[in-house]
């Protein structure tokens, strides 16, 4: 791509407008005989003027002007053909979407929203990064889990590390603790717990029941355990049994009627990898515009559009991020993002939480999208932000939102696990009641009096981002989401050797709990 023809893209881009894949086609064509700049300036300044904006600009509308430009040409300058494609060589023709002028009655329309938030960290965020801060911070970590611990039946006569090293030799008996250091020494495996007040050294037989190696196995750095320990001779405590904090089976809360949720995330604005035509067909799917009935039924039900971090692509996130940015300002990518935005339904109750490509502090939990930002969105629409991680029910159905860092670091840390299969991940967050245990890895945590990365409530619904693969389980009467992305594959994606699968939209019904998704990559009921 030219430099020109990138400028005049860019320039589109800053004036709120988008071009189709068969409109950007044309538009490559034509910079080989004009100047693409001034061509997209007079094409800007015709679209603005009109009754309707549109969202994105068309070939149709690009052939117009230039067939005016050709026409008001000096004779002897009429030699100069203009370039077209022909119809039967488009590129992509599922980008051409065609809305639909069947009447659209959604269902969600009528029914009034019910929001209410359960925790959002924005208001209270803060610390002082002092030692005392990190002491603090660790000790409200390890009070929380050990008391959600008790609350399990097998664990309730729990002693302390003291009491333990305090009794006789092969008492058996059961300790909490905090995973500090594991190591290997001569074939063995040794793990050094703590508590408030004192800390030992475990010994994990080989011979361990495998059920019971396997979740040693899976053990992270900071997290809260019970361990069924055998006092054996000095201080050393003799690993039998190994218990997580769980969340508890249950049934999950269901809306009275047929609510829609809509889970997505990672839009990644900004990017020139961000997948603008298919975000196009979702935004017209949302308004009843394109899509079989089946799919046009079931988008009269969305009532709930969740965000779960990283709506815009940033800048200097990662290493070569700047050659693969449309847009290289942070303001900007939110201004021009709220002008998508501000097409979902009226009706429709968006909410959002920051990831880490966002304008938020990076380390957690995040305060919501500050207004010096996010003040484009905030004015386009009614959007509910809120921090990461967030809590908030929809209709009566708890959601646990949060964009997902912290998987990075449980699948280099446990084995078998991998970035394609982020449900196993999350199943190990919410079996550990903590969403980012591992610290001083690749998730930056804030030191704070309370630790917000606790999972107090067991939620009808985990949902989370940031690997840019969809992926859904349930577990213990939980629905986990990991809700894809918006974004093709990046050159850093490709040297990281990572795939995602990018334009998949996972949609829940909040009467039913029935979890299905849409492509809007694929032809398959489009047409």
């Amino acid at each position: 791509m030219s430099e020109r023809l990138q400028k005049a893209i860019s320039n589109t881009i800053e004036a709120g407008f988008q071009l189709d894949q068969e409109a950007f086609g044309f538009l490559e064509t034509l910079s080989k005989t004009e100047d693409p700049i001034k061509f997209m300036e007079t094409v800007i300044k015709k679209t603005e003027i009109l009754a309707q904006k549109p969202l994105f600009i068309n070939r149709s509308l690009l052939e117009e002007i230039a067939t005016e430009q050709v026409k008001a040409k000096p004779e002897n300058e009429l030699t100069t053909t203009f370039p077209s494609l022909p119809q039967d060589q488009t590129t992509h023709p599922q980008f051409m979407f065609e809305a639909r002028k069947e009447a659209f009655k959604p269902y969600a329309k009528e029914v009034e929203a019910q929001i209410k938030v359960l925790s959002d960290p924005t208001a209270t965020v803060s610390t002082d990064g002092t030692l005392e801060g990190y002491m603090e911070y660790f000790q409200d970590r390890f009070r929380q889990l050990q008391r959600l611990l008790r609350q399990r039946f097998d664990v309730r006569d729990a002693t302390t590390i003291t009491q333990a090293l305090q009794a006789k030799p092969n008492a058996k008996l059961k300790v909490i603790g905090m995973i500090t250091e594991r190591r290997e020494a001569k074939q063995r495996t040794f793990i050094q717990i703590e508590d408030l007040e004192n800390s030992a050294t475990v010994l994990v037989p080989s011979n361990l029941d495998k059920p019971v190696l396997e979740r040693v196995q899976a053990l992270l750095l900071d997290q809260v355990v019970c361990l069924g320990v055998i006092k054996g001779r000095d201080d050393l405590l003799i690993l039998e049994d190994l218990y997580l904090p769980e969340i508890p089976q249950r049934n999950p809360r269901k809306a009275t009627e047929p609510i829609y949720t809509v889970l997505t995330s990672d839009l990644h604005f900004g990017s020139k990898k961000f997948m603008r035509e298919h975000f196009h067909r979702f935004l017209l799917w949302l308004n009843g515009k394109t899509g079989n009935q089946r799919l046009r039924t079931l988008a009269s039900h969305v009532k709930y559009v969740i965000i779960a971090g990283d709506l815009v692509d940033g800048v200097g996130v990662y290493p070569g991020q700047a050659r693969e940015l449309a847009l290289k300002d942070v303001h900007r990518q939110y201004n021009v993002l709220s002008k998508y935005l501000e097409h979902i339904p009226d009706y429709v109750e968006v909410i959002i939480i920051p990831g880490n490509h966002d304008a938020s502090r990076k380390a957690l939990p995040q305060p919501a999208i500050p207004k010096e930002y996010g003040e484009p969105m905030y004015e386009s629409r009614k959007i509910n932000s809120l921090g990461n991680p967030s809590e908030v029910s929809l209709h009566g159905v708890d959601f646990l939102l949060y964009h997902g860092r912290s998987i990075d670091d449980v699948v280099s840390t446990v084995p078998g696990m991998t970035h394609s299969t982020p449900d196993k991940a999350m199943k190990l967050l919410l079996r550990s009641r903590h969403l980012a245990p591992i610290y001083g890895q690749r998730t930056p945590i804030a030191p704070a009096k309370r630790d917000f990365m606790v999972i107090e409530r067991a939620p009808d619904i985990f949902h989370a981002g940031h690997v840019h693969v969809v992926k859904c389980d349930t577990y213990r009467g939980t629905t986990i989401v990991n809700s894809g992305a918006w974004q093709e594959q990046t050159e850093y994606m490709k040297q990281m050797g990572f795939m995602p699968d990018p334009g998949i939209v996972p949609i829940v019904n909040l009467q039913t709990m029935q979890l299905q998704t849409v492509n809007f990559t694929s032809n398959e009921g489009w047409t």
